[in-house]
């Protein structure tokens, strides 16, 4: 989950109070997600599904290593960066180098190591353009050769799923993508593995600060990521994905309303409760991004147990005239009684891209 300035100002996730934070627990961007396997046709499209709320551990191993900052070092006597001189840019996400795929940093350390100084190509992957820089790795002052590039290959963490659909085995979750900590980037998904999770304790939210769930990944796994998308996480589900949640129509963007509403979310064990909270803006409700609508809390036992919204409620599914309207996404820092949701049939919608 976001963390986000009251003047619904947006800033990076890391930031300091009147920021905008995600509500995704156990820092996503070391975290979370996978390869492109995708639902069965009616499956994205159904209107009737089941019920989250309950918390979900991943990990999360990407496709190729994203650059996420450069590292200059010292080679005779003075600090250079071949990667950057080569025109790798911050959220380059490198593929192979020569014709050997790279999926870790010790793999990409191992490929700079046996070029021995000479020319390495590496594939590298710009938002939708793939292309080719020829890197010179270095010989240290330490004796390694090395390209500075400073690169993150997985990560792992806790969220809330949102909805599953039992009749073909699918689920969604957290309402936002998993992103690279430090850069904001969507992760790229190669592969990831989603566990059962229990919540022990709550870190509360106060002005200024966003507060978490607190929990630990259990043995069982439950199931697999198959898309990461900037508006939720999805995935398939195994017979171990609990399988209690009421049955709900999703919601048009049309029928969502000002007014009373509903949040799911588990902040003790595994099992979700419901709070009451009301919906108090409406946004752009068919653009493709997860801040659709704003969400307050109202209910007295979530404003006392986690000081409103903490991050781990990602993906907590919001639910008004008996429908599923969307999921908490976002707190804002400076009222973490409030927060952005993303519209459920924004959720799918992205999924169907």
């Amino acid at each position: 989950m976001k963390k986000i300035v009251k003047k619904r100002q947006r800033c990076k996730e890391n930031a300091v109070s009147g920021r905008i934070k995600k509500a995704t627990s156990a820092v996503i961007a070391t975290i979370l997600l996978l390869n492109v396997a995708s639902f069965a046709p009616d499956a994205a499209t159904a209107k009737t599904v089941r019920l989250g709320g309950q918390p979900f551990g991943v990990r999360f191993y990407n496709s190729g290593v994203m650059v996420v900052e450069f590292e200059p070092f010292l080679c005779e006597g003075r600090y250079q960066c071949p990667a950057r001189d080569a025109g790798l840019e911050i959220n380059d996400v490198i593929c192979k180098a020569d014709d050997t795929p790279i999926s870790t940093n010790e793999e990409l350390q191992r490929a700079a190591c046996q070029s021995g100084g000479e020319a390495l190509k590496l594939s590298v992957r710009r938002g939708d353009k793939e292309l080719v820089k020829t890197v010179l790795p270095r010989r240290a002052d330490d004796g390694v050769y090395r390209t500075g590039a400073w690169v993150r290959d997985s990560s792992a963490g806790i969220g809330t799923v949102t909805y599953y659909d039992e009749q073909n085995g699918c689920f969604a979750a957290l309402g936002h993508g998993v992103c690279d900590r430090d850069t904001g980037a969507l992760l790229p998904l190669g592969s990831a593995e989603v566990v059962s999770a229990e919540i022990g304790s709550v870190t509360k939210s106060s002005t200024g600060k966003a507060g978490s769930l607190n929990g630990v990944f259990c043995d069982t796994e439950i199931g697999d990521l198959t898309k990461n998308t900037v508006c939720g996480v999805f995935g398939t589900t195994n017979d171990n994905f609990p399988q209690n949640g009421a049955e709900l129509e999703i919601a048009d963007n049309e029928e969502i309303e000002l007014g009373k509403a509903l949040i799911y979310t588990t902040v003790d064990g595994a099992e979700p409760c419901c709070y009451e909270a009301e919906i108090t803006r409406l946004c752009d409700l068919d653009s493709q991004t997860n801040e659709n609508f704003v969400i307050k809390v109202t209910d007295d036992r979530l404003i006392r147990d986690c000081g409103g919204i903490v991050q781990g409620m990602s993906g907590s599914p919001v639910v008004q005239n008996n429908k599923l309207v969307g999921a908490v996404t976002h707190v804002f820092l400076n009222s973490p009684h409030e927060g952005y949701g993303v519209t459920a049939q924004n959720m799918v919608s992205n999924y169907q891209k």
